[in-house]
This record gives structure tokens, sequence and C-alpha cells, in this order.
């Protein structure tokens, strides 16, 4: 299918796919803090980036309505693409064949081939963020990294390795000791 016959699926499903559990909209499933943060970064002169596992073009469908972020700052895992034209019409068509897994190590690679600069700044909310924040941190100058492990299911959704145990901080604690830190 086409870039724009993908785009146009994708919005269709969002505004009628409710979640199973909670029969929202995933859009109205969106981390209040993450959307205060974003806001506070923008405001100090931040440009912001999401960079995600999901897949780009999903991810681009709904990243300004919902987040405030503009396609073009949007890195995420993609399929191969190439250029048609149909019909008379010049389409970007979607390859079933994958360019880029944007998780764990990719996303470092992905942060550098779309973004082309290593953040001094970057937050993440789960194991697949590891890479990002180590990669961000080790540069030069002022660096920080965030990692928002969500493990009370109680008070907000817990869908992070070990989310249900009693001290679910000290898998990460090790991870980050067998890196150097």
């Amino acid at each position: 299918m086409t870039g724009e016959e993908f785009q146009g699926s994708v919005r269709k499903w969002l505004a009628t796919a409710r979640h199973p559990v909670t029969n929202k909209l995933y859009t109205e499933m969106v981390y209040q803090p993450m959307l205060e943060l974003l806001s506070y970064l923008r405001a100090n002169g931040f440009k912001t980036f999401i960079v995600s596992g999901g897949g780009i073009d999903f991810l681009r469908a709904f990243a300004e309505d919902t987040y405030g972020i503009p396609p073009e700052q949007v890195v995420g895992s993609s399929l191969k693409a190439r250029y048609e034209v149909r019909d008379g019409k010049p389409v970007i068509v979607k390859l079933p064949e994958v360019n880029l897994i944007d998780d764990k190590a990719g996303k470092p690679v992905g942060i550098y081939q779309h973004i082309g600069r290593r953040p001094i700044f970057a937050a993440g909310n789960s194991d697949g963020d590891f890479e990002m924040l180590q990669w961000t941190t080790a540069g030069g100058g002022p660096r920080f990294g965030l990692l928002v492990h969500h493990t009370d299911p109680k008070r907000e959704w817990a869908y992070d390795r070990d989310s249900l145990s009693v001290d679910s901080t000290r898998p990460w604690r090790q991870r980050r000791r067998r890196a150097g830190r």
C-alpha cells in the first residue's frame, strides 16, 4: 500500500478503536506526565522528538495531534519503501521488508540516521530504551537520561520486565552495573 493509504487507515482506526479494558480511545490513554514533560521542554527551548520501537508511519499519523510533535520529529521502526508512479501519480509504496527495528541498540542508530546528532536529554519508559539512554549520557558536556519504569499496576499500567516484583528497580541497577555505570 502507499504511505498515504496507510496513514488514512491508521487515522480511521484511531478514530474508533478502544482499549479493551478501559474502553477509551487509544489517543486518550496518553501518559499525562510525559505530555507535561514535553510541554516543559519545548517552553524551555528544547526541540522534542519521539523515538519509539513502534512503527514510524503509524506514530506519524497521530503524534502531532496527541503529543505536539510533527511527523519529521518522529523516529521509529520502519519498513523499506520505494517510489512508483501509479495511474500517473507519484507515490511512495511501503514494502514488506524491515528497514530498522528502533528498539534497544536500534534506537541510537535511528537517532543517528534521522536526527543526526546525539541528544543531550532523553527520557524512556521501558527496557528497550536502555541503549538510547546509555548513548545519550555518554556524550560530552551536560547530559541527562531519565527512565520512568512502569511497575505499579495500581496507579499506572505495569508493562515492563519484572513489573510485579517488590523491588523492580533492582534489575535496572544490575544492568547499569554491567554496562560500566
